[in-house]
């Protein structure tokens, strides 16, 4: 059985200087499983189509001025496996489904080139997405780094 050996939660203001925030962060966490190069740059990436996912499409309908929040936990287990997700408190997901099939995007037509779940999954061992419309979203990843 896995045994947490470190875990951590953040919460950011979801505005786009943020994202990089993220990736910083889960780059230092993650550094105690001593991840190669590649599996650091998978996981960064990961993070990053989340958490812009999340500051993008979230809160696109919050009035001027305010803003919501993006929140991340991660957990690293004595496996050598690293947890990551990544929540909001926004407008949620009608269609989960939908959502996840490639150039999907609830910005204007050709603004964006879909909502990154195929980067993710492509990144990461396992993706999956929970979402409540008017509620929010989680996006939960995981990967297995070798030993």
């Amino acid at each position: 059985m896995k045994r947490i050996i470190n875990e951590m939660k953040l919460r950011l203001p979801a505005i786009s200087v943020n994202e990089a925030v993220a990736r910083s962060v889960i780059s230092a966490f993650m550094a105690e499983l001593n991840p190669t190069v590649e599996e650091l740059g998978d996981v960064r990436c990961a993070v990053s189509e989340a958490v812009t996912n999340s500051i993008v499409h979230a809160y696109k309908d919050l009035p001027e001025g305010e803003v919501g929040y993006v929140y991340i936990s991660a957990r690293l287990y004595d496996v050598g496996e690293v947890s990551v997700e990544i929540s909001d408190n926004g407008c949620g997901i009608e269609d989960v489904a939908l959502a996840r099939t490639p150039a999907y995007t609830t910005g204007k037509l050709g603004e964006r080139c879909g909502m990154g779940f195929l980067v993710m999954e492509s990144f990461m061992d396992s993706l999956s997405v929970k979402s409540r419309p008017g509620k929010g979203t989680a996006v939960l990843m995981r990967k297995k780094l070798n030993p």
